[in-house]
């Protein structure tokens, strides 16, 4: 059973950073297309960041140029470092891992940007 894990959201200021981890366990973590999703009260979830086994990635246009994602396969972990934070970015953000043709996501994690 795929499990993921995420941490590091919480309270920042607008032009902040945080930092969000995703742990997983059970899959075949390399070989898998892995992204970062979010969601706000009576919106559908939308993709922010996407990254593949091969180190192609994709990034909503709202984040383009600060946001990164990477991953570590040794630790299983990928990850989105959030810079320049805007208000529009408060959400809950959850990771999210394509396996076997399964979508597997993680508890979601709350990012809130004060102005």
């Amino acid at each position: 059973q795929v499990q993921l894990v995420e941490s590091g959201g919480g309270l920042v200021q607008a032009g902040g950073s945080l930092r969000l981890s995703c742990a997983s366990s059970g899959s075949m973590f390399s070989a898998n297309v892995m992204a970062w999703y979010r969601q706000t009260p009576g919106k559908p979830r939308e993709l922010v960041a996407r990254l593949t086994s091969g180190g192609v990635t994709n990034y909503a246009d709202s984040v383009k140029g600060r946001f990164t994602i990477s991953r570590d396969n040794a630790k299983a972990t990928v990850s989105l470092q959030m810079n320049s934070l805007k208000p529009e970015d408060t959400a809950v953000y959850y990771c999210y891992e394509r396996f076997l043709l399964s979508d597997y996501w993680g508890q979601g994690t709350q990012v809130t940007v004060s102005s």
